[in-house]
């Protein structure tokens, strides 16, 4: 009995120890992995906006995008991409056009990402090895003999035989000797020659420019990707987007009248997405998902589809449907009639995704849509509507108007910071400033 006792004692301690045991790791697990995801995924405790301004000693200034952090902001300047820093007041970075005189080299497109301040553009130049396809050339005509002038060919005499003891000692150097079909001698037919494929004259590549703190002094980092293959000589890229939770990049290239949409993997891949006779007007990728939502034009017609991988779904059917955006598990999706926006509506941003998904009207009016809008969706789910000189803001289904005091006036991707440029004698007076909403008049 004493035995038993003993035992179950001891079994009992040591239950106990392992349940203790397991309590700890799993809490040391549990605190590792919230420091890991931290790391991966830092808090977003909104938006970072800044209060100030700077001078920028250039007049010309185009093609303004403004970084993740507010801190830097990269534009073209006669041809050459410059990137200024907005605290330190100087430029930090140039990248020049390789041929002053050719519009389509140099720098062609860039995007700072949504979640750090690196500037992805790609950059176009000259193949050093390009070559011209020679024409394939016609063989020359044979005329015919008539067959009452073709020779009469006399049989050919008996081969003689040959003492095998005899060949055993013969020279095999002996130029009388008869080569057989597998003597060296008898050189091999070759292959005939493949024509030279054709070399594209421009080389298109994926730069990624990393920036340190602007308070740091730390030069960028500015690291070459990869070579696009699919890009045609003298193409432009209309729009681009980055995928966050795939890291990929979607361009749709215009080359005269053919359109391309690229998917690009930074990794080292890409592929042609659209299909044959399908134009992609504008596109968006979603901030959660694998997925690309498009306006696909065909002859019969336009509809937004959604892209996953290889499949394809129908959002809607409506002609006068565009995609605008997508952010934080909503598609929005606006309904514009003879340059006039008219109504938008939204979609959940789903993993499963189904043809012809519920849409929900969130607002009907009307704003000036036309080819010189920009649209935008902010971090709120508010759909900023603007150009150059005027904005409006659609939040909750209220319309709310911003005045724009700049010559030019910029809103960054998120919606949040307020972007004005006055030009000066010989400068640009840059004033950042969150974007604040006034009343609806």
């Amino acid at each position: 009995m004493k035995k038993k006792s003993r035992c179950k004692k001891i079994l009992r301690v040591l239950l106990i120890w392992t349940v203790i045991s397991l309590l700890i790791q799993g809490g040391a697990y549990s605190l590792l992995n919230r420091q890991v995801m931290k790391l991966l995924t830092p808090i977003n405790n909104g938006p970072i906006t800044l209060s100030l301004q700077a001078e920028i000693p250039a007049v010309d200034l185009e093609n303004i995008q403004i970084s993740y952090a507010k801190d830097y902001l990269a534009y073209m300047e006669k041809g050459t991409l410059k990137v200024f820093n907005l605290i330190s007041g100087e430029v930090v970075f140039e990248k020049k056009s390789p041929a002053a005189n050719d519009g389509a080299l140099g720098i062609i497109a860039y995007q700072w990402l949504p979640d750090r301040n690196t500037l992805l553009y790609f950059y176009a130049r000259k193949n050093p090895n390009a070559v011209t396809v020679a024409a394939a050339v016609a063989p020359t005509a044979v005329a015919a003999v008539p067959p009452a002038a073709a020779p009469v060919t006399p049989p050919s005499p008996a081969p003689a035989v040959v003492d095998p003891a005899a060949d055993k000692d013969r020279d095999p150097e002996d130029p009388t000797a008869t080569p057989t079909p597998d003597d060296p001698k008898i050189p091999e037919a070759a292959p005939p020659a493949a024509p030279p494929k054709p070399v594209n004259p421009q080389i298109t590549e994926l730069y990624s420019l990393e920036l340190p703190n602007s308070n740091e002094t730390d030069a960028p980092e500015d690291t070459f990707k990869e070579t696009i293959i699919n890009f045609p000589a003298g193409g432009k890229i209309a729009n681009m987007v980055f995928s966050t939770p795939t890291n990929l990049i979607y361009i749709t290239v215009t080359s005269g009248t053919a359109k391309t949409l690229l998917e690009i993997n930074v990794m080292g891949s890409e592929a042609i997405l659209n299909r044959a006779g399908e134009a992609i007007d504008n596109m968006a990728a979603s901030d959660r998902n694998p997925t690309l939502y498009i306006d696909s034009q065909t002859g019969t017609g336009s509809q937004v589809v959604a892209v996953d991988v290889t499949k394809r779904y129908v959002v809607s059917k409506n002609d006068n449907d565009k995609i605008l955006g997508v952010r934080e598990g909503r598609v929005y999706i606006g309904e514009v009639d003879k340059d006039q926006l008219i109504r938008i509506k939204t979609a959940a941003d789903l993993v499963e995704l189904t043809d012809q998904p519920s849409l929900t009207t969130e607002w009907e009016g009307s704003l000036p849509f036309d080819e010189d809008t920009r649209v935008l969706i902010g971090v709120k789910g508010q759909v900023v509507v603007y150009d150059y000189q005027t904005a409006s803001i659609i939040m909750n289904g209220e319309l709310a108007a911003v005045e724009l005091q700049g010559d030019e006036n910029y809103i960054s991707l998120d919606g949040a910071e307020l972007i004005q440029l006055t030009k000066k004698a010989n400068a640009t007076l840059v004033k950042l400033q969150p974007l604040a909403l006034q009343p609806p008049k």
